[in-house]
């Protein structure tokens, strides 16, 4: 693997401000020059742009701009993130895998219209938010098994460098179930989670990496990482976290299971 994987959200989009509004009951960008493009095609706002610049600074003062390889989602709104990043030197790799979820029926539609039509699926993504599938869309699961051909091609052709990239919060979500071996249990505190740590804002960067950020150490796998929110550092918990991947004794994988009351006993 690498030695150092930054990975960097893209800055308030046209669908992140649109989506914000309604949720607060103001469908006013719910227009129809709006309802007719695709949601790959959203552009950066004024707020977003500006987060992808102080992004960019953050990055270059405090991991450097030598990277390796750069790669980028192919939605707008991560491809001009990547460029406002302004790192020097920069030849993006653009790349469809690294996508955002697919939510399906539930894209393209007013917060009312959504608890309205999809009440029923809506309260089954409460039952288990990791493996439900929005109507005609993607689960987390199976964005996590996208994610592996991203992690695959980086074992083979960028293994000891650096590398960045710029894409989605889902996407990064997946990156750390991956890279963490996070338990679905855990994914699901957190996804419910009110606490503003948790969660990864427009511009977030999420750096991995296999060096120890005390010794120097080189460890074979991506034994740290920080979570910063360049915009508003009072967002992200901004310190180096040793990533811990729990493993299981048999009485260990009964108390998990013991959680859980039989319903059905012959």
């Amino acid at each position: 693997m690498p030695i150092d994987l930054v990975l960097v959200r893209h800055g308030e989009s046209e669908g992140n401000a649109a989506n914000a509004r309604s949720r607060q009951g103001d469908n006013r960008d719910f227009n129809e020059l709006y309802l007719n493009r695709h949601s790959s095609k959203w552009r950066l706002t004024d707020r977003g742009r500006e987060q992808a610049h102080l992004a960019g600074l953050w990055i270059k003062e405090n991991i450097g701009t030598d990277f390796f390889r750069y790669y980028v989602s192919e939605y707008i709104r991560a491809m001009e993130t990547a460029a406002l990043l302004d790192l020097p030197g920069a030849k993006w790799y653009v790349d469809f895998y690294l996508r955002e979820r697919d939510w399906g029926m539930l894209d393209l539609m007013t917060d009312e219209s959504r608890r309205e039509k999809f009440a029923e699926e809506l309260s089954r993504r409460e039952m288990d938010s990791f493996y439900w599938c929005p109507p005609g869309g993607e689960s987390m699961a199976q964005l996590c098994r996208r994610i592996d051909r991203i992690l695959g091609t980086m074992h083979r052709e960028c293994a000891d460098k650096k590398v960045i990239i710029v894409c989605h919060g889902e996407v990064m979500w997946a990156m750390l179930v991956r890279l963490t071996r996070m338990l679905q249990s855990r994914f699901k505190e957190l996804d419910n989670s009110k606490h503003p740590f948790d969660h990864i804002h427009n511009c977030q960067v999420l750096h991995f990496t296999r060096k120890n950020p005390i010794s120097g150490e080189i460890s074979p796998y991506m034994d740290w990482f920080r979570s910063v929110c360049p915009s508003d550092l009072s967002l992200s918990r901004n310190d180096w976290e040793k990533i811990e991947r729990r493993k299981f004794s048999n009485q260990d994988l009964l108390s998990e299971v013991e959680q859980y009351e039989r319903l059905v006993a012959r």
